[in-house]
């Protein structure tokens, strides 16, 4: 039986980087790209909160006019009258 021997180096991946670096031939495009990808998450926050805020704002609208010229319900079993707090050393002691 034959024992194989391998060298340290066999199983380094460091040669096989070198494939995969990204390249940097355009700086300007790279900044360009970056700030046109800014700006659109920007205009992409800026419209959603505004579209948001109309669709609150139309949703209390809408409310609001479906309740128009209806009568206030009242509940038949609430006691109406003038309540005050009494504090602990006012109450007999049992």
């Amino acid at each position: 039986m034959t024992a194989f021997r391998f060298h340290a180096n066999a199983f380094r991946f460091d040669s096989l980087r070198n494939g995969f670096t990204p390249r940097r031939r355009r700086p300007l495009l790279r900044v360009v790209l970056g700030l046109v990808g800014v700006a659109l998450l920007l205009a992409l926050v800026f419209v959603s909160v505004f579209v948001g805020i109309a669709m609150l704002a139309a949703g209390v609208v809408f409310k609001l006019l479906r309740q128009r010229g209806k009568p206030v319900a009242r509940d038949r079993r609430a006691v109406e009258g003038e309540f005050r707090v009494v504090g602990k050393t006012a109450l007999p002691s049992p």
